[in-house]
């Protein structure tokens, strides 16, 4: 049984930093990645990375800004957040094990419970 479980989130200025963690447990997994949700909003990709960390892929809106790497080693995935904006306020998400690294939420088997982050103007 796979549990993902996130941290890091929390309050931060515009224009701030955070750094979301999230830990695994159970086998090592195939590719990762983080998505997140605003009230009233539908789910949506942050970004996503191989099992190798090879390839990485993110939304247009936070290319640049966001960076998601991985540590096999602890089986944890990271998303460096910088330059965080009010429009990054929302409840994110890790997903796990997908086949490749994609965009779409259906490719992924595990989830999170999320993490909140809130970025104040």
């Amino acid at each position: 049984q796979v549990q993902l479980v996130e941290s890091g989130g929390g309050l931060v200025q515009a224009g701030g930093s955070l750094r979301l963690s999230c830990a695994a447990s159970g086998r090592p997994l195939y590719s990762m990645a983080w998505f997140r949700q605003a009230p009233g909003t539908e789910r949506e990709f942050v970004a996503a990375i191989s099992r190798s960390a090879y390839s990485t892929y993110y939304a247009d809106s936070v290319k640049g800004r966001f960076a998601i790497t991985r540590d096999n080693a602890k089986n944890t995935v990271y998303l460096q957040m910088n330059s965080l904006k009010p429009e990054d306020t929302a409840v994110y998400y890790c997903a796990a094990d997908g086949a490749v690294p994609s965009g779409r939420s259906t490719d992924y088997d595990y989830w999170g419970q999320g993490t909140q982050v809130t970025v104040s103007s």
